[in-house]
């Protein structure tokens, strides 16, 4: 494992603190406002870093935002292209494909996403 940055630390503190998805600005403005004197695009670096040592995943959204969280276990998300509601699911039908992807591939994986987008049942009755 590489040596963190002090910026790194600062963010994966704060990452596990909120324990939810956020992007790198609303990222940036939470160290501001606790008083951390860090730049946007220090805080950009550094979320690279944590993404390519395997600690933080990126998710992005049908609307191009990019939602930043620790890795602490797989993610599934029904995305509704209308509303952009994100439902999670529980269940993974991919867990054993991955397993035989790392063996077959020597590949080691940090986490998958997996992501289905349609439309919600709220924005459905909103259609008929």
């Amino acid at each position: 494992m590489k040596t963190r940055t002090r910026s790194q630390e600062k963010i994966l503190n704060l990452l596990k603190t909120l324990n939810r998805p956020i992007s790198a600005q609303d990222l940036y403005i939470e160290l501001r406002n606790g008083q951390h004197n860090i730049g946007l695009a220090t805080v950009y670096r550094a979320l690279e870093a944590l993404k390519l040592e395997g600690v933080v995943r990126v998710r992005t959204l049908g609307n191009g935002e990019s939602l930043y969280s620790l890795v602490q276990r797989d993610r599934h998300y029904l995305t509704c292209v209308n509303c952009d509601r994100s439902i999670p699911i529980e269940q993974c039908p991919v867990h054993q494909l991955e397993q035989q992807l790392q063996q077959s591939h020597h590949f080691k994986v940090y986490y998958h996403t997996l992501e289905f987008f349609g439309m919600c049942d709220l924005c459905q009755e909103e259609e008929s």
